[in-house]
């Protein structure tokens, strides 16, 4: 026994604190990266010695004034499994079965979160024997206006089991399955996303500001100080995006309480796609509703708290035409203080703009929670009595607040990713974009996101897998603008700038009626691609087919790819489709059939200018360019030389 070791044990018993806790997700049956400084850091008494012990290795360390400590230790090959012990005077922790391997960081929005259960799962990998060697963890889906030195709910790893795997993301799985069957090390797959998440809530203060959002990381600073400011300022900008899009005059916006609309009567608090109106029955968009209430001069003296249930998805809201909040998230109640002022003897209006983007909307209660409640105590109920009235259509995106749980700047990076720390990982797994379809500059924010988690997950060489968005929503009849092949083509670009990046195509395997496609396998097994060829160095295309070239060629454009494996093929046809020849301006494109030769393909031309082709641009192109390997060309926009 090292006499400093036997000294902290000796002290042990007389001591009165806790042991030391680490930060992280160093958990029992976890797995550290190998090849990779082991880096810790944690709480123990202040001022006190910490000495650090693994596999052979130790490392002592003294706990600073505030009981924060940190500490390194060597690399390690894999192998394992090994006990990592934690001693100071105030106790000892020890940290069981570890794994020294490869670890994987999986991310994203709702295609990122379906699990194994959920996608399809009648073959033979969605029910897998245990695997020991192949360890598994989900961070729990939570927000914060600031950084979190760890998790507010500690995660736990857990070897993939017939138990474990159902409930895990499907992406991540399938990619970190197919990876143990080609590479001998024990692997770990953390997993951390949320549904319907902007790519803003995954970044830091410092990416934000990168990707020139720094308004958001500003707003979002200002509301960790003084909320009540912070939505004052947020209900402004979304009132002036509101009369900028709409041409309505201050005074005369649809909020103010004598506002003139085509009001009619709620027939429920319910989801209005079932109330049974025709107009509603498929509507996206955002739809007004207003209640009025009579308010005693007793009640109107002091402050309230007004409780309108759940919204989907997003709400603003107004009493008497002052702004008195808004949220993003579907599930969540809406609770919104109205200090003393906002209401009035007498009649009183109460106005909410609904802003449903996806599948169902609208206000659904519950009913008997819905109230308002004065400082005497007393209380109005507000489960009926609504009116609505459909709004106007308005250009772009309504403005989120930074402090949104899934559309804010910064929150779910605060919660969900500053806490791992310096988590050493081999590779980063991204599906995201969906809901950043229609706002400009995804390309600035993904390269953002790339640089700074490996700045912070200590992990400069990490790979990066990116699934290009999926297939979703209208097939098009002819060539159109498209946020999802905005959104397909900037994804392509970033990783192919970035060196260390490859792209998982999936628009072959989506699904123009569902947002949620199940076949996950596929998607994993492109991404395991993706990390074979960056990480393992294997003899293959990270991508598959991906665009190297355009040139003019004749009164065509011939087109040059890389990465096929074998040749490239019209799959069911004499030739290739989805391609589209187009000018410099918006409304220029047109379809072209190509010829399909070896790596490239000739587009014939049509007489007009051609500065660009595009590629698999619609929300669901249909496309069967593919190589000997059954990779699908991924979407692209690429200008003509």
């Amino acid at each position: 026994m090292k006499p400093l070791f036997a000294f902290l044990l000796i002290g042990m018993s007389a001591a009165a604190g806790a042991a030391p806790r680490l930060d992280g997700v160093l958990t029992d049956h976890g797995v550290i990266q190998r090849g990779q400084p082991v880096d810790l850091s944690g709480d123990a008494a202040p001022g006190e010695t910490v000495m650090v012990m693994l596999a052979g290795h130790s490392v002592t360390t003294r706990a600073d004034r505030n009981g924060r400590f940190a500490a390194q230790l060597p690399a390690l090959s894999g192998g394992g499994p090994y006990d990592l012990t934690i001693a100071a005077r105030s106790g000892a922790a020890v940290v069981r079965d570890l794994l020294v391997g490869d670890v994987f960081l999986c991310s994203g929005q709702s295609n990122m979160e379906m699990t194994v259960s959920s996608a399809q799962d009648m073959i033979a990998d969605a029910h897998a024997p245990a695997d020991d060697r192949l360890r598994l963890l989900t961070v729990a889906k939570v927000s914060s206006a600031t950084p979190l030195a760890r998790f507010a709910d500690q995660p736990r790893w857990a070897a993939a089991t017939p138990e474990s795997v159902p409930g895990f993301s499907a992406a991540c799985y399938y990619m970190v399955q197919a990876l143990r069957r080609t590479a001998d090390v024990p692997i770990g797959a953390i997993h951390s996303s949320w549904g319907g998440s902007r790519i803003s809530a995954w970044m830091s203060d410092a990416a934000l500001r990168r990707a020139g959002m720094a308004d958001a990381a500003d707003l979002l600073a200002l509301y960790a100080r003084d909320p009540a400011a912070a939505n004052a300022h947020a209900m402004a900008a979304w009132e002036a995006w509101w009369r900028e899009g709409s041409g309505d005059a201050a005074g005369h916006e649809p909020w103010q309480p004598e506002a003139r609309l085509d009001w009619r009567p709620v027939p429920s608090m319910t989801n209005f796609e079932h109330w049974g109106v025709p107009a509603l029955a498929e509507y996206n968009g955002m739809l007004w509703y207003s209640r009025n209430i009579d308010v005693s001069a007793e009640q109107a003296r002091g402050p309230a708290t007004l409780t309108l249930g759940a919204i989907d998805d997003a709400d603003r809201t107004w009493v008497n035409g002052k702004g008195v909040g808004g949220s993003s998230l579907a599930s969540q109640m809406r609770v919104y203080a109205l200090p003393a002022g906002t209401l009035t003897a007498g009649r009183n209006v109460i106005t909410v703009n609904d802003d449903d983007v996806y599948a169902l909307g609208g206000m659904t209660g519950p009913t008997e929670a819905m109230r308002i409640t004065f400082a005497d105590g007393s209380s109005i109920p507000l489960g009926s009595g609504w009116r609505y009235a459909i709004a106007k259509r308005l250009d772009g995106a309504a403005p989120r607040v930074p402090w949104d749980d899934i559309n804010g700047a910064g929150t779910l990076y605060n919660a969900m990713i500053a806490p791992l720390g310096k988590t050493h990982v081999t590779g980063i797994a991204w599906y995201q974009g969906e809901s950043d379809t229609g706002i400009p500059g995804y390309d600035r924010r993904l390269a953002a996101l790339f640089a700074d988690w490996r700045m912070r997950l200590g992990s400069p060489q990490a790979a990066w897998g990116v699934v290009q968005l999926s297939s979703y929503g209208a097939v098009p009849s002819a060539p159109s603008e498209s946020g999802w092949g905005e959104v397909r083509n900037a994804q392509r670009l970033v990783a192919e700038r970035d060196g260390r990046a490859g792209i998982a195509v999936s628009h072959d395997i989506g699904d123009p009626l569902d947002i949620h496609p199940g076949e996950k396998h596929a998607v994993g097994q492109r991404l395991a691609r993706v990390m074979r060829a960056i990480v393992y160095r294997d003899s293959i295309g990270a991508s598959g087919p991906a665009i190297a070239a355009a040139r003019a060629s004749g009164t065509g454009v011939a087109l040059r790819f890389t990465g096929v494996t074998g040749v490239l093929h019209a799959r069911g046809a004499a030739q290739a489709i989805g391609f589209e020849l187009c000018g410099a301006g918006p409304g220029t494109c047109r379809f072209a059939a190509g010829t399909v030769g070896n790596d490239g393909v000739m587009l014939s031309g049509d007489g007009k200018p051609v500065t660009r082709v595009r590629y698999a641009w619609g929300d669901s192109a249909i496309t069967n360019l593919t190589d000997d390997a059954g990779l699908p060309v991924g979407a692209f926009e690429i200008p003509v030389s």
